[in-house]
């Protein structure tokens, strides 16, 4: 019974150099400052955060692009992924609609068409599409171009398909090798449609030689229920109004009334891929939701979501980086992103994040 006693005590006397420790400890291990290997080179990472393009207004003309398109190229990236859900998290998310049903309406393209013409469901059409990419000549023929936008269709990837299709010839681009009227239709239509995967991450990709980009989002956290949807969203509307948001609308109005000028939309992306743009995204949005003071607490549950993204995105592309060490890769994700891309891409021990206000300068 003593000895009891004498424990307890020790244990109360303890528990606020205890609760001291929990708040002032960091980990001694930080594989950010691991680096290696002692020989060859690092695998370079660009993240290039920007605005959805579709956001733009309607007057937005594709030659905005070409000083854009000039840098990156120069920089010669050997991998280019994209905000946009593999095929295979689309086809894993309609086995559970609901708990993914929005998130299916939104973000995946339903590849039935390409299932029609090529008889490849999603797993399949995936599995074809490697083995293919695997055994690539290097002169590949138009009918093998044809055959690989068809497989890449079928598998839900259309800016990998879109990425065949800008490197054949246009007399080459018809139908034929798994191509029918309708996708053929459909990856004209994408040619032109305004989306940063189909107008900057594809026609990058075909320039530079590439044969594909590679989606790396996620949205399997969309499952996660935020109690009353309602009320969430007031929530999250109320942390958002605040003097950071204001600064950002701000910003965002004048860069946007100079987007018909040459280097309009250059100018907007050096904006938002400065230091202090990634900051104002967090206290706009995450750091303003992290403070929200509802009793539900509506604004946490919002952050660990956008966590929880975030760090499925970056182990996609950790997944992609591992497959080809050294490679240069640049990465074209929604401005918001950014930072915490770099942040959590920055701890792998062979990784080197480049400085995206020097490549786009």
């Amino acid at each position: 019974m003593k000895y009891r006693f004498l424990s307890l005590l020790i244990a109360v006397l303890l528990e606020p150099s205890v609760v001291g420790f929990a708040q002032t400890y960091k980990p001694a291990f930080d594989p950010s400052h691991l680096k290696g290997p002692a020989t060859g080179k690092l695998t370079q990472l660009l993240v290039l955060g920007g605005p959805h393009l579709y956001e733009l207004a309607s007057s937005f003309k594709v030659d905005e692009l070409k000083p854009l398109l000039d840098r990156l190229a120069a920089w010669k990236p050997g991998v280019i992924t994209i905000e946009a859900l593999p095929g295979l998290e689309c086809d894993f998310m309609r086995h559970y609609p609901d708990r993914y049903g929005d998130a299916i309406k939104t973000y995946c393209w339903d590849p039935a068409p390409a299932l029609a013409a090529t008889g490849l469901n999603v797993p399949a059409a995936t599995a074809e599409a490697e083995r293919l990419l695997a055994h690539w000549p290097a002169k590949p023929t138009a009918a093998q171009r044809r055959h690989l936008a068809a497989v890449l269709l079928a598998s839900g990837d259309q800016a990998s398909a879109l990425v065949q299709w800008l490197r054949l010839p246009e007399a080459e681009r018809h139908s034929g090798e798994g191509l029918d009227a309708t996708l053929v239709a459909r990856l004209n239509n994408r040619i032109t449609t305004q989306s940063e995967n189909l107008l900057l991450a594809a026609p990058l990709a075909a320039r530079l030689g590439l044969e594909r980009v590679y989606p790396v989002d996620d949205h399997l956290a969309d499952s996660v229920s935020m109690g009353d949807e309602k009320a969430y969203g007031a929530a999250i509307t109320k942390a958002w109004d605040n003097p950071a948001t204001d600064k950002r609308k701000a910003i965002d109005k004048a860069l946007h009334a100079k987007l018909d000028s040459p280097d309009g939309l250059l100018d907007l992306y050096r904006a938002y891929n400065t230091p202090a743009a990634e900051m104002l995204v967090f206290k706009s949005d995450l750091g303003a939701a992290l403070n929200e003071s509802s009793p539900q607490q509506f604004g946490r549950k919002y952050v660990g979501f956008w966590e929880a993204r975030n760090l499925r995105m970056a182990s996609n592309i950790r997944d992609v980086l591992a497959a080809q060490p050294g490679v240069r890769a640049l990465v074209i994700v929604g401005a918001s992103h950014k930072g915490y891309l770099e942040a959590y891409l920055n701890q792998m021990h062979d990784v080197q994040i480049v400085d995206t206000e020097k490549v786009l300068h």
